[in-house]
């Protein structure tokens, strides 16, 4: 089931997305800010987003920009109330692939996004993940390092395969959170040290060098040194 990220303030027009896009099918998330948008979009979970061009905390314009920065390429549906060319012109300059104006037709949005799910789809994506002896398998939903499979939950296999997606760079514990977890982040949980710990048990034993990696007050990061 391909799944859509919705980043829109509005509760309602949210609403409204959400139900279209279930009425055909699509799994569908939910976020109401700019900033919590980019930061669950980084995950790369997404086969599409459709993006509010004004959005509190970040707008969209810069959401996309530092999204395609960054080097995820998901399909972009912008959707704005401000409808002159230029301000179609730019959201498509910044990186969205397409532009609706408000109010849609729901048909008409769902069509678009079905249109960007076709094109999208015959983009080749990895069909697995390596950092140094650590590969991970997407297809088969499996990990192994150094030959040797490992035992993992289905939490961790999420987690792990976003901390490989962005390998060689440092994740805050609230992108992490937001990515694997799919809510706002609680600075006062520690499943996220819970599960980075059992992750290390099973990938990081002894005779090997560690791949994850605590950068103090920031979060981690997970690398062959």
């Amino acid at each position: 089931m391909a799944r859509v990220l919705i980043i829109e303030d509005d509760r309602v027009t949210a609403d409204e997305i959400c139900a279209e896009l279930q009425r055909y099918g699509l799994d569908t998330e939910w976020v109401g800010d700019g900033n919590s948008g980019l930061e669950r979009a980084r995950g790369g979970f997404y086969d599409a987003i459709t993006l509010d061009r004004m959005l509190p905390g970040m707008d969209g314009l810069t959401l996309v920009t530092r999204l395609r920065e960054s080097g995820v390429q998901t399909p972009v549906l912008m959707i704005s109330a401000l409808s002159d060319a230029d301000e179609r012109v730019r959201g498509l300059r910044a990186g969205g692939d397409d532009y609706l104006t408000k109010p849609f037709n729901p048909d008409e949005m769902a069509a678009r996004i079905e249109v960007l799910l076709r094109r999208h789809a015959g983009i080749a994506r990895p069909m697995a993940l390596r950092v140094g002896d650590l590969e991970l398998d997407l297809i088969d939903r499996t990990a192994r390092r150094g030959g040797n499979l490992l035992d993992l939950l289905p939490t961790e296999f999420k987690l792990l395969e976003f901390l490989m997606r962005h390998s060689g760079r440092v994740l805050t514990r609230t992108m992490i959170f937001e990515a694997v977890w799919g809510y706002h982040f609680d600075p006062g949980t520690n499943v996220i040290e819970v599960h980075i710990g059992r992750l290390r048990r099973k990938l990081d034993p002894p005779e090997r060098d560690a791949l994850i990696h605590t950068v103090r007050g920031v979060g981690y990061v997970l690398e062959a040194r």
